[in-house]
């Protein structure tokens, strides 16, 4: 049974900040997309590359592409949060500048949705190198995330991720997270719908090079920490216990759910 899905907006949430050497084709995987009923909103965070003229020439062929301009660098959590505000559509999808979509994506995911009455869903997703290369690795995740998944670990890949505002809303996020503000939008959509798995790839993440160094680790695990304190208003000893666990099943995602392409 396929249902046509073409009467519901889609509000696109994409933030950018300097991202002008992926932000074209990125915006052009948008464009390509066989659901046509969107809206992308690209909420500018004070960049000083060339960002905004790219996405003006895009504005003055395709009116469905907004841009918002925050005065300073403010962050992604600003960001996401002007787009969500501005958002007109039932349905919210994430895409990050850098990241891109397969064609068909919108169209599978909002049908996978409608079919089965879902308000929250994500994607499996491949990995591509900075010059758009396949890496030869793909995610998956848990066919079904529940709140208490959620609280585990965020299984699901932001560039994947579509949800229905009209049973789950406009989230706003505290604008104090630096870091893992979309895990934050997850843990308070996950409060109103489940989220379930459509096992096909429909994105490509990109990986930047360089390791994570030290120093960078240990802020990482701050920022982790500092999600639960702020975001969720967790005493200090259960935003450590939070902590603990994503790890826990940081590691389990990876020895599960992240596969290699299989040679033929």
């Amino acid at each position: 049974m396929v249902i046509s899905p073409e009467k519901e907006l889609v509000s696109i949430i994409m933030p950018n900040y300097n991202g002008s050497l992926n932000l074209k084709e990125t915006i052009l995987s948008v464009i390509s997309q066989t659901y046509t009923n969107w809206e992308l909103i690209i909420v500018d965070d004070n960049s000083s590359d060339n960002s905004i003229e790219i996405i003006n020439e895009f504005m003055e062929k395709d009116s469905r592409i907004l841009l918002f301009k925050n005065k300073k660098n403010e962050g992604a959590a600003k960001s996401r949060n002007v787009a969500l505000l501005a958002a007109k559509g039932k349905y919210i999808a994430f895409l990050d500048s850098d990241d891109l979509w397969m064609p068909e994506k919108l169209e599978k995911q909002i049908n996978f949705m409608k079919i089965n009455n879902y308000h929250f869903s994500y994607t499996q997703y491949e990995k591509i190198d900075e010059n758009s290369n396949k890496l030869g690795k793909w995610a998956t995740g848990p066919k079904k995330v529940t709140k208490h998944k959620f609280f585990q670990y965020d299984w699901v890949g932001c560039l994947t991720v579509i949800y229905d505002s009209t049973v789950i809303g406009k989230i706003q996020i505290n604008e104090k997270l630096k870091s893992r503000n979309d895990y934050a939008i997850w843990l308070k959509a996950c409060k109103k719908a489940t989220c379930y798995l459509l096992p096909e790839i429909l994105a490509s993440y990109r990986v930047h090079s360089g390791s994570l160094s030290h120093s960078g680790l240990k802020k990482s695990l701050k920022n982790q920490y500092l999600l639960f304190r702020i975001s969720e208003n967790k005493n200090p000893i259960s935003s450590m216990f939070c902590l603990l666990r994503n790890i826990f099943f940081g590691v389990f995602k990876k020895m599960f759910y992240e596969r290699r392409v299989k040679n033929k």
